[in-house]
């Protein structure tokens, strides 16, 4: 018992060690991902077009079918403007995510409502798969580098 004690004596500033640096890894820098989706998803649901392409990084992806935007400018203008007018209440439901202090992403389903183009016809409600992606910008800001969408076909609102 006596050497035991003593084992224990001569390796417990190595365990000690061992515990603080396990508790000063990098983790604390990492981000909420949640949070950032959730930013996201207030300003889309606020048409805040503005707000949305100020998460964007400069080299953006945007995928959905066989739609590829890429950059910040072209996804700007062809997926955040111009479908911001035709979509309201944009749900997502996370299924799994990820984060490290580089990187963060959370994918799953959506759902949307997509707005008529007149009056007189009936709105749509869209659902399908998800992935955002956000990337540690240089100035430690987090931007949205890639998002891709699945959509199922609308369905009319009855």
């Amino acid at each position: 018992m006596i050497r035991n004690l003593k084992f224990i004596k001569a390796f417990l500033p190595i365990w000690v060690m061992v515990a603080l640096l396990s508790a000063c890894t990098k983790s604390g820098d990492a981000v909420d991902v949640k949070d950032l989706n959730r930013q996201f998803i207030e300003a889309w649901n606020s048409k805040d077009s503005e707000k949305i392409t100020s998460f964007l990084a400069d080299d953006v992806h945007f995928l959905q079918g066989n739609t590829h935007f890429t950059g910040k400018a072209e996804v700007s203008q062809k997926w955040v403007r111009e479908t911001l007018p035709t979509l309201s209440d944009l749900k997502t439901y996370a299924v799994t995510s990820a984060v490290d202090v580089q990187t963060a992403y959370e994918a799953g389903t959506y759902s949307v409502d997509v707005l008529p183009d007149s009056p007189q016809e009936p709105g749509g409600v869209g659902k399908g798969n998800f992935i955002l992606l956000w990337k540690k910008a240089a100035d430690n800001s987090w931007k949205l580098s890639y998002a891709q969408l699945e959509g199922l076909p609308v369905v009319a609102k009855r």
